[in-house]
């Protein structure tokens, strides 16, 4: 039986991915949507057995880990500001938004649960620095409770949704009327066109193997070396997962540096199937009888931080001069991931900000875990 959860786990998300690419309805919805979904049928209609406990929570583990190091291989630190410019300046100003309300947010409402709240603050820097990949993290590093990260995440993929449309729509001319402009960029001008990262074809090739098999072993490798630092620096009652996740993301982005490394072009897809995996697996070890009833204090934490955090950051960026394009598409990718810069970047009619877009987007995923969990920890200890 825990060959067939297992097998679950892994080929769901290809089907989910092939489903995206052929259905309308699942395109809107989303990979990560529908695998949280699948993992709260299988884990509420009693297809996964209680003996499959230490299953699930082992793959989450592991494959959350492994995907952090493969998402960061293809990360160019060096070109930061040489490509993203006012994005990067963005992206800072957006981070800096997010970490002063988290902290207001946490002083409103630490009491009577100190601990809920300061997980809260810490997910909320994690999720809107780069996406899911730093929630998922900042929830294994901090050892969140399941309930609590998965209503947090519930919650806020309708958040998301409801920003994203607006950000498409209506913010388009409401933010380029507020800041100063950004003239379309020619795609004649433009960087050759960036590789589709929602297109996983190219990981069942034969020819990619090699590329594969070498992203697989140095992830693999990164773990590893993080898991035995941890371990010499663990202090007894302490849990060493946050240990853990600060190292897997320093030595993903110092590994990335090397030039080999960062031609792993195929480490970042491979990364995010990973991801894929890992929502079904944590997702499944929650009922639903532990979500109910929906905690308010998540609906604020959410609210707040993304839409009080919205016209915060463009108030910062109208008077630091970054334009009305740099701005969307940098908020795009901190609160929504890279893979929502390419739709707004459509909307805007400007593919010149795919590229920093998606740069700044990457680089989140590593600020995201750090700053995440150490505001979770700071705040923890007060």
């Amino acid at each position: 039986m825990q060959v067939f959860v297992a097998g679950i786990f892994l080929l769901a998300p290809a089907l989910f991915i092939w489903l995206a690419h052929h259905q309308r309805w699942a395109a809107r919805v989303g990979v990560i949507v529908l695998c949280y979904v699948l993992g709260l049928v299988l884990g509420n209609t009693g297809v996964i057995p209680a003996q499959a406990q230490s299953l699930q929570q082992g793959v989450s583990e592991v494959t959350i880990a492994l995907a952090l190091p493969l998402l960061l291989f293809t990360l160019d630190i060096r070109q930061w500001s040489r490509i993203a410019g006012k994005a990067l300046l963005s992206m800072v100003l957006a981070n800096v938004v997010v970490f002063s309300l988290a902290i207001m947010l946490y002083f409103a409402y630490r009491d009577p649960d100190p601990q809920g709240a300061a997980n809260l603050a810490a997910m909320s820097m994690g999720v809107y620095s780069g996406g899911t990949p730093n929630l998922a993290a900042i929830r294994t590093g901090l050892d969140i409770p399941n309930a609590q990260y998965l209503m947090f995440h519930s919650m806020d993929t309708l958040v998301g949704t409801v920003y994203f449309l607006l950000m498409l729509t209506v913010g388009v001319p409401l933010f380029r009327a507020l800041l100063p402009g950004n003239r379309p960029t020619a795609p004649s001008q433009l960087h050759p066109e960036p590789v589709d990262e929602d297109d996983y074809r190219p990981l069942l090739r034969r020819a990619n193997l090699g590329q594969l098999a070498t992203a697989i072993v140095l992830g693999a490798l990164v773990v590893a070396a993080s898991v035995g630092l941890a371990a010499l620096l663990a202090t007894e009652g302490e849990s060493n997962s946050a240990v853990i996740i600060v190292a897997i993301t320093t030595l993903g982005i110092a590994l990335s540096l090397h030039r080999r490394v960062r031609g792993l072009t195929l480490s970042y897809r491979l990364g995010m199937y990973l991801i894929y995996v890992f929502c079904i697996a944590v997702s499944s070890m929650v009922s639903f009888d532990e979500l109910l009833p929906l905690d308010s204090t998540v609906a604020v934490f959410l609210l707040v931080t993304v839409f009080a955090g919205l016209v915060l950051h463009a108030l910062l960026c109208r008077l630091t001069g970054v334009d009305s394009d740099t701005f969307m598409v940098t908020s795009v990718a901190a609160v929504g991931s890279p893979p929502f810069v390419p739709l707004m970047a459509r909307a805007l009619n400007n593919p010149g900000v795919i590229l920093p877009g998606m740069t700044t987007g990457v680089i989140g995923y590593a600020l995201g875990s750090y700053l995440g969990i150490s505001l979770g920890l700071y705040l923890r200890s007060l």
